[in-house]
C-alpha cells in the first residue's frame, strides 16, 4: 500500500507539473524540514515565495507526504531538502521528479567528514544542523542555487548570506562560551534519540541516545536498561525529552534509573529534528540552538 500510495502522489506532481511556476515573478521555493525553511527564508527573503513542508514539532523520518503537499511540490520551481534519508519516504518522491529541481543540501559537504553509522541506511548520520560550520555551507549551498535560478537577484541572495553567515559565526562563538561554564566532566548529554551527535562533535560532549539515528527504530526494554547503568555509572544529573519525539520513552528511562535506587530528572525539553513554533525565538535555528544549549547547561550543572 505504501508504494502504491508513493506512485499515485508522483504520479499526480508530475502530470501537473508545468515548464513555467513563477508566481508573481518570484522563484516558487518548497523547503522540507523547518531548518531548511528557515535557512531559506534569511537567503530567499521577499525575492522568493516560500513553503515549508514540515512544522513544529514534526518528526521528518516518519514523515508522509499528505494531500495538501501535492500542489507545493508540484508547483515548485526548486525543492531543498535534507538528504542522507532523513526526510524518508519523500525522497523517492523526489528523485522521480524530471521537470523540478530537487536539491540536497548535504550534498555540499564532505561526506568524509560526516558521522557514520552502522543502524542507518545511509550510512551517516543526517543530522547535520547541529554543526554550525555545514550550516554555513549550507547557507552557501543556497545562495549559489538560487542565485543560479535567479540571476537578476544573485547580488541580494549574496548580501543576505553574508549577513547571515556572520550571525552563523557569532552563534558559534556565544555557544562555546555558554558551555565553557559546564565542566567537561558534566557534559554527558542523554535524550530520546541520536540526534545529537554533530553537537557532540562540535562541542566536546558524550551524547548518547536511547533510540538510534532514526526515530524509526524502536527501543527495546535492554536498551532502557543498558542506558540505566550507564546513567547511573556516570552520575549523570538529567536526561532530555525532545519535541519530535514522544517523552514516553525517556519518561521510561528515568523510571528504571529510579528503580535502581538513583534519581535523574527530565531537564527539559530539545529541540531535535524540528523548530519551535513560528513566531517564536525557538522557530528560527539561531534561536533553537541557543535555546537547546542554555538548557542543557542549566540542566547539567
Amino acid at each position: 500500500m505504501k508504494q502504491i500510495r508513493i506512485i499515485l502522489l508522483t504520479a499526480i506532481i508530475l502530470i501537473s507539473c508545468k515548464t513555467e511556476k513563477k508566481t508573481n515573478g518570484k522563484l516558487n521555493v518548497v523547503t522540507t524540514t523547518s531548518m531548511i525553511t528557515d535557512l531559506a527564508k534569511n537567503i530567499g527573503g521577499e525575492h522568493i515565495n516560500l513553503q515549508g513542508l514540515m512544522g513544529s514539532g514534526v518528526d521528518p523520518h516518519l514523515y508522509k507526504a499528505s494531500e495538501g503537499d501535492v500542489s507545493k511540490l508540484s508547483n515548485a520551481d526548486i525543492i531543498f531538502y535534507n538528504g542522507l534519508h532523513l526526510e524518508g519516504k519523500l525522497v523517492e518522491v523526489f528523485e522521480k521528479m524530471k521537470t523540478i529541481q530537487t536539491m540536497a543540501i548535504s550534498d555540499a559537504l564532505d561526506q568524509k567528514t560526516l558521522i557514520g553509522s552502522e543502524y542507518f541506511a545511509s550510512n551517516y548520520d543526517p543530522h547535520i544542523w547541529f554543526n554550525v560550520d555545514y550550516w554555513i555551507q549550507a547557507t552557501q549551498f543556497i545562495v549559489n542555487k538560487l542565485s543560479e535560478a535567479v540571476p537578476e537577484q544573485k547580488a541580494a541572495f549574496e548580501a543576505n548570506g553574508i549577513n547571515y553567515t556572520k550571525k552563523l559565526e557569532s552563534l558559534k562563538v556565544h555557544l562555546k562560551c555558554i558551555i565553557e561554564t559546564l565542566p567537561k566532566e558534566k557534559r554527558i548529554l542523554v535524550t530520546a534519540h541520536d540526534a545529537f551527535n554533530y553537537f557532540g562533535k562540535s562541542f566536546g560532549f558524550k551524547v548518547v541516545g536511547l533510540q538510534g539515528i532514526s526515530t524509526a527504530t524502536e527501543a527495546g526494554v535492554q536498551d532502557v536498561q543498558k542506558l540505566a547503568a550507564f546513567i547511573i555509572e556516570n552520575n549523570v544529573k538529567a536526561i532530555f525529552v525532545e519535541s519530535s519525539v514522544p517523552k514516553r520513552t525517556i519518561e521510561a528511562l528515568q523510571a528504571a534509573v529510579k528503580s535502581k535506587n538513583h534519581d535523574v530528572t527530565i531537564g527539559g525539553t530539545l529541540y531535535s529534528d524540528a523548530l519551535g513554533d513560528a513566531g517564536t525565538v525557538e522557530g528560527t535555528y539561531i534561536g533553537m540552538f541557543q535555546y537547546n544549549v542554555n538548557t542543557i547547561v542549566n540542566a547539567l550543572k
